[in-house]
């Protein structure tokens, strides 16, 4: 190939410029991998904010792995972001590095090339102005020794100018001879040169190219390969994602599904018993109406969802509360209270907890301070050691509180007296639910009430057994004092409120349930929280 110099330069010139193309091919791929992990990662990011509310218990099993999978599909998103930036590392970045050094070195090697055909087209021209110069005085010579040979043979020329031609012709001649021995050490060198530049100069120059070219040729199947081994090494941990997704859908099961709901939404009561049928047709119904009515508010006493019939609602004395409910969350049906009442208490142990915390790492504090004045005063902390203690103590009737609020629901503790539920107001508002009630119970066809029906029911509200029980009932004697230690809010039944440092006449104390009975006149009584008042027992009092 030594007189394809020309074609060898544009051929390393392709194989350049098909390393650059490969080089952006390469770009082009982690580009796409990167925003697809990146369009991964925000999906995983809106689907996680979507399905925050999932989070909380319970957490059932088809959630579970929904959320699982979004996990894996953040590491898959992962493998993707990997397989990028090696291909960066391992690929575009070094192709990019090893094309300028190509290109320099290619460069070199051409241009010795260049300056090598340069070298021996000079020579040639050497040879060239030699040999016409040997052939110009070999021509003079011979035109020379024959002028003197016509001039010798004529008998008119002088004997002067036949010796001046003479000594032209011998002139000419040893021109002639001198240049024919420059020509020959000309044409010598010329071969001399010419052999090595197509035997030596040249060769080695096309051999430094081939060896590049072919080095470029394993460098980018390397590269191939290695593209394909960025892929392979990230398949393992993306077939581990996948095993992981598959694992959560196999982890689905249906009928702990449908157990949790039924654990989240029971509510303890039992499904309405059967309506007694009230016949109308006879008129002595009415004159006994008020003694029916008395009956059913009576067993609505002890068993209140049998109350009544209300149309389009089976649980009456469920209450839907618009806002924030009770404290007690009383609203609530009984399962889902003491579900509440438990995670609240949990909460405030919690808490407790972690005011203990503190007050043990001030009380290490303070004892450093003690034995190493230099470090601080140890008095600077007691102030915050009482804050400590104060919240300690609040916490702790909080936890009693709810702790006996949830001991009554779970049957563990008695359930407070019937006066003291009277007082809430409780049984009034489940007699008017009963006698409404009863009323749309005797809705006429057309669905608008008689007179007759409308005057017996308001005869029967106020006449009933239950009422009477209680009016007949004499207050509890008072069998001490107390005095509040702090402000209690009553909002439950049955409660009273009551302000620090307020006095008041205890009417029963408390039985072990964490409620005292106390009274402020004759028409105020209830209960409070034992450690909120403290309590002066009479001692000649009955019972005391």
């Amino acid at each position: 190939l030594q007189d394809q110099f020309d074609n060898l330069e544009k051929h390393t010139q392709c194989g350049i410029d098909v390393l650059e193309k490969y080089i952006k091919f390469v770009k082009e791929r982690t580009e796409i991998e990167l925003s697809y992990a990146k369009q991964l990662r925000g999906m995983y990011v809106n689907q996680t904010q979507k399905t925050y509310s999932l989070r909380s218990d319970p957490m059932y099993t088809s959630t579970r792995a929904f959320l699982a999978t979004l996990n894996e599909m953040n590491d898959y998103a992962g493998q993707h972001e990997v397989i990028s930036e090696n291909m960066t590392s391992l690929i575009t970045g070094e192709l990019t590095r090893y094309v300028q050094e190509l290109k320099q070195e290619r460069k070199s090697h051409f241009h010795d090339g260049r300056k090598a055909q340069q070298h021996i087209e000079t020579c040639w021209k050497q040879l060239e102005a030699s040999k016409r110069r040997f052939e110009r005085d070999c021509k003079e010579a011979d035109r020379a020794q024959q002028y003197f040979e016509k001039m010798d043979a004529d008998i008119n020329v002088t004997k002067a100018d036949v010796e001046k031609a003479r000594q032209q012709a011998q002139l000419r001649h040893q021109m002639a001879e001198d240049s024919k021995a420059e020509y020959s050490s000309t044409l010598q060198k010329f071969n001399s040169e010419q052999h090595d530049h197509y035997y030596t100069h040249i060769p080695n120059i096309f051999q430094k190219i081939q060896e590049m070219e072919e080095r470029r040729i394993v460098r980018i199947g390397e590269s191939m390969k290695t593209f394909a081994e960025v892929d392979r090494q990230v398949i393992p941990i993306i077939g581990k994602c996948l095993d992981e997704i598959t694992k959560a859908a196999e982890s689905i099961d249906h009928k702990n599904d449908s157990q949790l709901v039924i654990e989240a939404f029971k509510s303890g009561f039992e499904p309405p018993g059967d309506i007694d049928f009230e016949d109308f047709t006879q008129p002595m119904k009415r004159t006994i109406s008020e003694s029916s009515l008395s009956n059913s508010r009576a067993d609505g006493k002890s068993e209140p969802k049998f109350g009544g019939k209300s149309k389009g609602k089976l649980w009456p004395f469920i209450k839907k509360n618009k806002g924030a409910g009770p404290e007690d969350f009383s609203n609530l049906p009984p399962e889902q209270r003491r579900k509440k009442l438990q995670q609240k208490v949990d909460e405030l142990n919690k808490d407790i907890q972690k005011e203990m915390d503190q007050r043990d790492a001030l009380t290490k504090m303070k004892d450093v301070y003690i034995k190493n004045p230099q470090m601080g005063d140890a008095a600077s902390v007691d102030h915050r050691l009482a804050e400590l203690g104060q919240n300690i103590e609040k916490l702790r009737l909080e936890v009693q509180k709810f702790e006996g609020w949830l001991a009554e629901v779970e049957g563990r503790l008695p359930t407070r007296t019937e006066q003291a539920r009277r007082q809430s107001g409780l049984y009034e508002a489940q007699n008017t639910s009963a006698v409404n009630s009863c009323a749309q119970d005797r809705e006429s066809p057309d669905g608008s009430y008689t007179e007759e029906q409308s005057q017996e029911t308001e005869m029967k509200v106020p006449a009933t057994d239950f009422d009477d029980e209680f009016d007949d009932e004499e207050p509890l004697p008072t069998i001490g004092t107390c005095k509040a230690l702090y402000t209690f809010e009553g909002q439950n039944e049955g409660t009273i409120s009551v302000a620090e440092g307020e006095m008041l006449y205890v009417i029963e104390e408390d039985k072990g349930d964490g409620w005292t009975r106390i009274r402020r006149n004759e028409d105020e009584e209830g209960y409070v929280p034992t450690s909120y008042v403290e309590v002066y027992l009479d001692k000649n009092a009955k019972g005391a």
